[in-house]
């Protein structure tokens, strides 16, 4: 008798993957038995693993009171108790939190609050918006726009914004020329943003969107030292805001709790999701500095944007509890230690790759570069799909890895991203590494190399 076929709309419509039945720290284990490590935590998601015991006990907690309640009627004591967490210190001037059920939500949300905001002031002439070429910000069509990755945004063309332009982006290995100085880099970039403000009118410009460590479509790049405090420097003498989305990059995973911790400044609107709530539940948040909500406030009193499922008191519970659990077992630490330790064995074992051209990163948030050819940082061949083959063949390999393609223009370079959960031991670090080395091994050989 003939296996009845899936119904789910996979990513791919020419295979069904495997089912995870279950989960246990680091592994994921298949139908058939297997166990995968997550070296990846999905896409950067996983920040404590699979089945946390407190975030479970969490979840039970919150069910038995209370699963939903709409938010135009009601809020709930733990989208209140997040909230607070999150910015009830007012990190860096951020003091709201608009919790929604994801990334590509949280960048919609600050879009539109940035717009509204400028509306609210009186100055609506402000309707453009600064990103970078190959940034990614999510899949909904107002955050398609901002990305600035040439193969996502290719069939959706049509329907995307005009209000959005892409400037060159912090991605030393490709974009700093040679003999440049890093000091040089930055100032070319800064005169480039300079540019495109004097292009559209400052008047016209309502923010700069940004990843402080550029996730999924470039492969975990960190900007040159100094880069962000020229961007504010810039935002800030045209009266522009700055929006960073850290999605991928932020909630600890880059060793401090927000990325731009790192840079020396911050925003006036953020994203945040994945490490957020570790996959527990779908959520993410948009949070906002009190100048902005304010000015809402002292206007038309109401944020005109909307989700059935704000502040979803089951999403909001599990999250609370990640949060919880990264202090209480001091995992911001551990992730220093633990990224340290990656970055190191990664450079042992890809470090005069013939064919890995950079490794980079930052905390559990590292990724390797293939190369055809290192001194020319040539690309291979897009056709090739090789991400894909170290992407099947690790995972054959018990390895969860997030390889991608198009890293260079969108279309061409590959990289492999790793994002560990933070619960990680040093064994499962090393045993990450020799297995992603295998599979690149073994993937290069399959295409000749």
């Amino acid at each position: 008798m003939r296996a009845s076929k899936s119904r789910v709309l996979h990513r791919s419509l020419r295979e069904t993957p495997p089912k995870a039945i279950g989960g246990e720290g680091v592994w994921l284990i298949a139908e058939d038995g297997r166990r995968i490590l997550d070296a990846s935590g999905g896409a950067a998601v996983s920040c404590l693993g699979h089945q946390h015991p407190r975030v479970l006990e969490a979840m039970s907690r919150q069910a038995s009171k209370l699963a939903y309640a709409h938010t135009a009627f009601f809020s709930s004591e733990p989208a209140e108790a997040l909230a607070d967490k999150l910015v009830g210190h007012e990190p860096g001037g951020l003091a709201y939190a608009y919790l929604v059920s994801g990334g590509s939500e949280a960048v919609e949300a600050g879009i539109k609050l940035a717009r509204q905001y400028f509306i609210e002031i009186g100055q609506p002439q402000r309707r453009h918006f600064i990103a970078r070429r190959q940034s990614y910000h999510g899949n909904t069509l107002g955050a398609l726009a901002a990305g600035g990755n040439a193969w996502r945004r290719e069939p959706y063309a049509p329907l995307l914004s005009s209000a959005f332009s892409h400037v060159t982006p912090a991605f030393a290995y490709h974009e700093k020329r040679d003999g440049e100085s890093e000091t040089d880099f930055v100032s070319r970039l800064a005169a480039e943003l300079e540019e495109e403000f004097q292009r559209l009118g400052p008047e016209n410009v309502a923010a700069f969107i940004a990843e402080p460590v550029v996730g999924a479509t470039a492969g975990c790049v960190p900007a040159p030292e100094g880069y962000f405090r020229a961007v504010r420097e810039i935002c800030d003498s045209y009266g522009a805001l700055v929006i960073f989305d850290e999605v991928m990059c932020g909630m600890g995973r880059t060793g401090t709790l927000h990325a731009w911790e790192q840079e020396g400044i911050a925003p006036d609107i953020q994203a945040i999701a994945k490490g957020l709530g570790g996959g527990y539940q779908p959520i993410g948040a948009m949070l906002a500095s009190g100048r902005i909500v304010d000015a809402v406030r002292d206007g038309s009193g109401a944020f005109q944007h909307g989700h059935t499922y704000l502040a979803h008191p089951m999403a909001c519970a599990a999250a609370l509890e990640v949060q919880r659990v990264i202090d209480a077992e001091q995992l911001l630490d551990r992730v220093k230690k633990l990224g340290s330790q990656l970055e190191r064995r990664l450079t042992e074992r890809f470090g005069n790759h013939r064919h890995i051209g950079d490794i980079r990163g930052r905390g559990l948030f590292q990724a390797i570069e293939l190369v055809a050819d290192r001194p020319t940082r040539a690309p291979f061949d897009p056709a090739l799909k090789l991400h894909q083959r170290v992407k099947a063949i690790a995972f054959e390999g018990g390895l969860g890895c997030y390889p991608a393609g198009g890293t260079v223009d969108g279309r061409s370079g590959d990289h492999v991203l790793l994002a560990p959960p933070y619960i990680a031991t040093s064994d499962n670090i090393d045993m990450i590494v020799d297995r992603l080395g295998q599979a690149v091994d073994s993937a290069l050989k399959s295409v000749g190399h």
